[in-house]
């Protein structure tokens, strides 16, 4: 029933849905992450980074971060703080903090990440350092 696509895209503008201008699962260098709810002022977010993977090193200026490890092990970068972090394990990014989460093992790292602040856009990320030249 391709022919009702547009129908459909029209029901989710009206129901302030963004799933017409946003793919839920988004693919990332070092893995995926897949918005699971949002409200306001917080949402969350289901990721997975590849072994091997790490995400840039940076900060955030409107929003704290939330991260639980469900699978796997993280190499968590808070400041000048390095830890390891396993199955049911978490960890608070305070608002501000540069930070970096990283894959270290040989199995996929899956975490939840709960972000909380006045504005969550993905355009509130400073890169200091990033593995895959993004800036």
């Amino acid at each position: 029933q391709v022919q009702r696509v547009k129908q459909i895209v029209e029901h989710l503008k009206t129901k302030d849905r963004t799933e017409h201008l946003h793919h839920t699962r988004v693919y990332r260098p070092w893995g995926c992450y897949a918005g699971i709810d949002v409200g306001e002022r917080f949402q969350v977010k289901r990721i997975t980074v590849n072994p091997g993977g790490k995400l840039s090193l940076q900060m955030h200026h409107h929003r704290a971060e939330h991260w639980i490890v469900v699978s796997g092990t993280a190499r968590v970068t808070c400041g000048e703080k390095v830890t390891l972090l396993t199955e049911n394990e978490s960890t608070y990014i305070p608002i501000g903090m540069t930070h970096r989460l990283e894959n270290p093992g040989k199995l996929p790292l899956r975490l939840i990440e709960v972000q909380s602040g006045g504005y969550l856009g993905e355009d509130d990320i400073v890169r200091f350092e990033d593995a895959y030249q993004r800036t």
